[in-house]
Formats: C-alpha cells, structure tokens, sequence
C-alpha cells in the first residue's frame, strides 16, 4: 500500500507548477508548463492542468488535489470570479475540475496559498500575526491574525497588490491605473531592468555580478516593496512579513532596499518594533505546497 499523497497545482499568469506532496510538506516530481496567459482559451488551461497533473501523479491516484489560482476566489472556494492573469471569469473552477478529474479538489486563492504553505510547513509556523506579499506576474498575499488565515467576508483579502499607489500611474489589467504590481513584482522588475537581460533569474544573475542596471533595478522594486509593505504594516502591525514568490529568491537584493524603505516610510518607525522581513521557505513551491495543504484539510475533514 502506497502512501497518501495529494497534488497541489500553482496556476500562475505565465506557469502552471504542479507537484505530489506528501503529508510533511515534501514536495516530489514536480511539472513545469506554460499556461498562455489571460488570452487562451478556458478549455486550453484546463487541459494544461490535467495534463500536468496526469505527469506528476505518473498512474497513482492522489488523495485530493489543490488549486492555486491567481485571482479573486469565492469564500466557499468554488469560483474564480476574476484573474486578471488568467481567462477564467465568473468560473466554476473547483466542481468542474473535480468531475473531471474525479477526486476531491480544494480551490483557493494563489497568495492565500502560499500563506498555509508557511504557516503549516514553513516560516509562520506558530506565529501568531503575519503579513504575506508574494512576488510573482503580479503580487498576492495575506494576513493571518490569531493564529487565523484571514479570508475576508466575500474570500477575497489579501489583494495587496491592487492598492494605488501612483494616482493616475502606469495601467494595471486589472483595469485600474496605478496599483502596487504594476512597480514591485516580476514585471516591474523586468521593466525596470530593459529587454537585455530577457528573464527575471538573468536580471538576479546579473546583479549579483554586479551589473549596475540590474542592481538599480532591484534598488528600485525593492523600495517599492517597502513602501507597499509600510502602508500594509501600519493598517495590521504584524511581527513577520514574509517575502513569497519567484522574485523572493533575490534575497537581500530585494530585501535590503525594501528594509531601508520601511524604515523611511512607515509612521512612527524609529519609536515601534519593526516587524521581521524574511524570504518564504516554500519559495517558487509555496503555492503548491499551499494547495496540497488544503486539498489534505478538505480530504481528512
């Protein structure tokens, strides 16, 4: 008898990243594919994810499976009503899946995610007021309070980054103007760095070899971050902020202007305990780790 194992699937605006975790947080065999963006058609995601998710369960069957998406979530966890990344609009993701699928599947949130993957496996275990803000196409997060992930009356807390930060600034697709993603997340940072590094891990690689535009990139992402970061701290006062996401594995390259920017930033900074600014444990893999976690929650009910 093999061991239970469930499929957590991160559905980003540019990956899908699926992968079989065990009870623990482990995280085996995991898939890679692209998920072609706002533009593809429904059914075309769709099969993606059964593809990926055939690949990594490789003729086992998982115990329930996990759906990290990047947009606005019901609170029953059943609709994607909005993904600014993705095609789904007023979507029955999770009874869909599920029948296609044929298992239990759990639908939630792509940051919110990310947050149960730290608070059961990673970097808030225990800790009892925390902030998320993961950087990836765009930014998600989420708060626990209590000891509590906090979902909001209609599912959707935590969408960090379309607050406005820049009255009338640079458009969102979203649809608003202006909102914290469009200057601090994966594509700001490529904006920011020009077209000659081509990828996010180039713009790393190059900074840390000290290319002045790929450090001026991550001074400028970075201080974004701690500004967006201070409003968030000021409105919920944790005692962690965990820095989530594909671009988090810049470490102190985003971390340290960020830390310098909430310093300047946050109101009555130099006469309050500052919250800790650590990078995720989970990394790249905390919304599938996240996913699993619920999927097993849903699954042991």
């Amino acid at each position: 008898m093999t061991d239970p194992f469930w499929v957590g699937i991160d559905v980003g605006g540019t990956k899908v990243l699926a992968g079989r975790v065990d009870a623990a947080g482990r995280v085996a065999r995991v898939v890679r594919l692209p998920s072609g963006g706002p533009s593809a058609p429904v059914e075309l995601l769709e099969q993606t994810l059964t593809e990926a998710l055939a690949r990594v369960c490789a003729g086992a069957t998982p115990t329930g499976v996990g759906v990290a998406a990047a947009g606005l979530v019901d609170a029953v966890g059943e609709v994607v009503s909005f993904a600014p990344h993705l095609p789904w609009r007023d979507a029955d993701v999770r009874t869909r899946l599920s029948a296609r699928w044929g298992v239990p599947v759990a639908l939630e949130n792509d940051a919110t995610c990310a947050v149960w993957a730290e608070v059961e496996h990673g970097a808030l275990v225990g800790v009892s007021d925390a902030l998320m803000v993961a950087l990836g196409t765009g930014i998600g997060g989420g708060l626990v309070v209590g000891g509590h992930v906090v979902r909001g009356a209609g599912g959707m807390a935590g969408e960090f980054g379309h607050m406005q930060v820049v009255p009338d600034g640079r458009p969102c697709p979203c649809g608003l103007t202006g909102c914290w993603e469009r200057y601090c997340s994966g594509s700001a940072l490529a904006m920011a760095a020009g077209p000659r590094f081509g990828s996010g891990p180039a713009i790393t690689d190059a900074a840390r070899a000290d290319d002045e535009g790929a450090l001026a990139a991550f001074d400028e992402v970075g201080r974004w971050l701690g500004v967006g970061v201070a409003n968030l701290v000021a409105a919920v006062d944790p005692s962690v902020v965990v820095i989530g996401g594909g671009v988090s594995a810049a470490d102190d390259l985003l971390l340290v202007p960020a830390a310098r920017a909430l310093r300047t930033h946050l109101v009555a900074a130099a006469d309050r305990r500052l919250p800790e600014l650590v990078v995720a444990h989970h990394a790249e893999n905390a919304g599938v780790v996240g996913a699993a976690v619920l999927a097993r929650r849903l699954t042991q009910r």
